[in-house]
């Protein structure tokens, strides 16, 4: 197998620290976004797309979601368990992980790509070719992160992770959103006292430098 990489972006992220929690090894290769890496012939005939990362396997078959790639790789490295065991913990981790990511990463990917200068003409990711930002939806991302923040906050007030009593991709799934978030400026407010909480427990975890 083979990863295709990117360091700052969101979703190469959550496959880096997944990778991390299971402890396992995977060879890489840096995509240079900057330089726009992803849109070349060599890359875009990996992951026609143009986005990262994208896992290719031993037979040559690519996956290139980051949720898939991670739902594979547990396939193939069971333990430790990050999409749950029993059938209510994997529903309930299926559940937070796309709140999270339905509302606070869509929240996060809406302000920076629709209010970034560095986005005007190119507010679709990957190969979607020129798209012009539309600055309402990062003025709407703002409604969508408050409620999102207000919704975790409440769900973490008595409980230590997001979908239950371990570690799962619900809390790198949000980790990575809220990290990404703050690049558009939207923030963890004061009063969200349980988030910040977790926020702390899980950015101190060895992972989260991945």
């Amino acid at each position: 197998m083979k990863l295709y990489d990117a360091g700052w972006a969101p979703s190469p992220r959550r496959v880096r620290i997944f990778l991390a929690e299971k402890r396992i090894e995977v060879p890489r290769v840096a995509v240079d976004l900057r330089r726009n890496e992803q849109l070349g012939a060599e890359y875009l005939a990996i992951n026609p797309r143009g986005t990262v990362p994208a896992l290719v396997l031993d037979d040559g078959e690519v996956v290139t979601e980051s949720h898939a790639i991670c739902r594979f790789l547990e396939a193939l490295h069971p333990e430790p368990a990050l999409f749950g065991t029993r059938p209510i913990e994997v529903a309930r981790i299926e559940e937070w992980t796309r709140r999270v990511e339905e509302s606070g990463y869509v929240a996060a990917v809406e302000a920076f790509r629709n209010g970034h200068p560095a986005f005007a003409g190119r507010a679709l990711p990957g190969a979607a070719g020129a798209v012009p930002q539309i600055p309402a939806l990062a003025e709407r991302a703002q409604l969508r992160w408050t409620s999102f923040v207000a919704t975790l906050d409440e769900r973490l007030a008595d409980g230590e992770w997001i979908a239950g009593a371990t570690f799962s991709f619900a809390d790198i799934m949000a980790l990575t959103t809220i990290d990404f978030a703050a690049r558009a400026r939207l923030a963890i407010p004061d009063e969200a006292e349980h988030l910040r909480r977790w926020y702390d427990r899980a950015a101190a975890r060895p992972s989260a430098q991945a």
